[in-house]
């Protein structure tokens, strides 16, 4: 695991969290239509579909799983700090909270992750 954790999540970090974790399904299912209308505008795609693929992975640790799902809730939350409609400027703030969690839990995301990312996002983009 990681060393990026130098502090604890808040009360309300962890509520939101756990409110996640109990409706991961309808994330996933918001995650991958998000992912499919904005993918080829991103240059984040394949970080957050590697996040992603490392959290569904029942050997990632527990904090590193609640981290990156965290990150996921916000990239598909659509009202967040940057509007994600603006051009050019959407999603920067979903890049910017993507980059930290990854940064947070990079030792966790292995090559395997990045690999069916990869993968994965070939086959969502050849279907668009």
């Amino acid at each position: 695991m990681s060393q990026g954790f130098g502090s604890r999540f808040s009360r309300e970090e962890m509520a939101a969290i756990r409110a996640s974790l109990r409706d991961e399904a309808r994330l996933g299912s918001d995650f991958f239509g998000l992912l499919r209308r904005v993918a080829r505008r991103i240059p984040f795609s394949e970080d957050i579909l590697a996040a992603w693929i490392c959290a569904r992975d029942p050997a990632t640790p527990r904090r590193v799983r609640l981290t990156l799902l965290a990150a996921v809730g916000y990239f598909v939350l659509p009202l967040d700090g940057v509007p994600d409609l603006l051009p050019f400027l959407g999603f920067t703030d979903d890049a910017a909270v993507i980059a930290a969690a990854i940064a947070a839990v990079a030792g966790s995301i292995t090559q395997e992750h990045r690999e069916k990312a990869r993968e994965t996002l070939g086959e969502t983009l050849s279907d668009v």
